[in-house]
């Protein structure tokens, strides 16, 4: 039997559709899978994320098995690993998909060095992106896009591929395995509410992209910004741990579908994750950095009784409360309410937007090395192609407009279920005879809002207008 090759697996926990797997399967070798969990290099996975990917780990465990395959799990330094891997088995190749963080992308240079020393293959493919961040330039400045739109425009143009595969139905192994190692436990889920929402897993992505195509794809374009139902795809923690690729999505769109005004506004959100990505590779720094530079100076207050009232969804604006409370239960969050709180975080209560960051990579399912980041500077006015400093949400304004019958503030904050219109957005803005005729008692029931909104606004405008 010749030597085996060995499959590296990292934040594409899915068969079909992986062309590292797919390389090393044309190679002709014994394939070993192999999962490392890399204590040197990458940022470690969040609470919630984490939970997922060891649950996933364990439906790729049965996956492989289902085809003749083992997963070999080892938990320290890949460096290592891997070399030990490699001398243990004497395979001839690691195969893997691309990651572009900093730290991993030497990391996999060095690896690769390594293997080449020792006449053996490592070869990467672009796994979870359309294309290598490197791949798409600016043709007039001959450098890389720093606005979405035009980097959009030109991924667009370029041809996105769509390309599907799928595995055989049998998997040749070697004819001696490795010692194998348990693969973690994914210990108890962080709130009941996750084991009915979600299914991490390959199998799990492909029915949620099935669900949202049959059912919510029609009407997107509208709908996507309201926080109540079903209005989105909730596919960004299956993409998380690559469970599903941007290929798979594209092609499952199809010809009619993607050309319609809801299936162009999908892609564009699948785009800018591709965009996030992008950002990351030009900008390695961009985790703990501003992408502009004159927030380096910003007055951040240094305020933990605001930032511990915002994590726990007590704020006393409900729209933001809500989305903070949907978070702790769900491990997710409305992509409209992740903007309303990031934006109340940052410019009403001038807090660091790392701050937040770091909360939300704690208890996001899909937190993401690249749109978590990106989406915060976004939001704060400090990254690329940043929300403007003079936009500061207004979340009575933003809970009137995008959850007006207040289907998704009320499944949050119950204490509020009795109130509507704009006071269910401003309780406190209600007499005390209508406050007590809904059983609501400000700091006692439902909090007093921490700040006042118009207060905050010309704050936040006269700090940012000292850049």
């Amino acid at each position: 039997m010749p030597q085996p090759a060995i499959v590296w697996f990292r934040q594409d926990l899915r068969l079909n559709d992986n062309p590292a797997l797919a390389a090393a399967i044309k190679s002709g070798a014994p394939i070993i899978p192999v999962f490392i969990d890399d204590t040197a290099h990458g940022r470690p996975a969040g609470r919630v994320s984490l939970w997922w990917r060891n649950k996933s780990l364990s439906a790729l465990c049965a996956d492989l098995k289902s085809r003749g395959l083992d997963l070999i799990y080892r938990h320290g330094d890949a460096r290592d690993c891997i070399r030990e891997l490699v001398t243990e088995t004497d395979a001839s190749a690691v195969f893997w998909n691309r990651q572009y963080e900093k730290d991993t992308i030497a990391r996999d240079t060095e690896i690769k060095a390594w293997l080449k020393e020792t006449n053996r293959l490592g070869e990467g493919h672009v796994g979870n992106l359309f294309f290598e961040p490197w791949a798409i330039t600016n043709k007039k400045s001959g450098s890389h896009f720093k606005v979405f739109s035009p980097f959009w425009k030109a991924c667009l143009e370029a041809g996105l591929p769509r390309d599907r595969w799928s595995p055989p139905p049998r998997i040749i192994g070697p004819e001696k395995w490795p010692e194998r190692s348990s693969l973690p436990d994914a210990g108890p889920t962080p709130s009941p509410e996750m084991d009915t929402l979600w299914h991490p897993g390959e199998a799990g992505a492909l029915k949620m992209l099935d669900n949202f195509l049959e059912n919510s794809l029609i009407g997107y374009a509208d709908n996507r910004d309201i926080p109540g139902g079903v209005t989105t795809s909730r596919l960004s923690p299956h993409l998380r741990w690559g469970e599903i690729s941007p290929q798979r999505i594209y092609a499952a769109l199809g010809d009619d579908r993607h050309e319609t005004r809801d299936g162009r506004k999908f892609l564009a959100e699948v785009g800018w994750r591709e965009f996030s990505y992008y950002l990351l590779y030009h900008y390695p720094d961009m985790q703990d950095t501003c992408l502009q530079s004159k927030f380096d100076a910003f007055p951040w207050r240094d305020a933990p009784d605001d930032l511990e009232a915002w994590k726990r969804g007590e704020t006393g604006y409900p729209i933001v409360d809500a989305g903070m409370r949907e978070l702790a239960c769900t491990g997710y969050m409305h992509n409209r309410t992740r903007m309303i709180a990031a934006s109340f975080l940052t410019k009403h209560l001038l807090i660091d937007w790392r701050a937040g960051e770091n909360w939300f990579w704690e208890c996001l399912a899909d937190a993401d090395p690249a749109n978590n980041v990106a989406g915060w500077q976004w939001t704060a006015g400090c990254g690329a192609d940043a929300a403007p400093y003079f936009r500061i949400f207004n979340p009575i304004i933003q809970g009137q407009k995008f959850d007006a019958d207040g289907v998704y503030t009320k499944t949050y904050a119950p204490e509020l279920h009795q109130l509507s219109g704009k006071l269910l957005f401003a309780p406190w803005e209600a007499t005390p005879e209508t406050l007590a005729d809904a059983g609501i008692e400000l700091n006692v029931t439902y909090p007093a809002p921490i700040v006042k909104h118009e207060l905050a606004r010309e704050r936040a405008l006269e700090a940012f207008h000292g850049l």
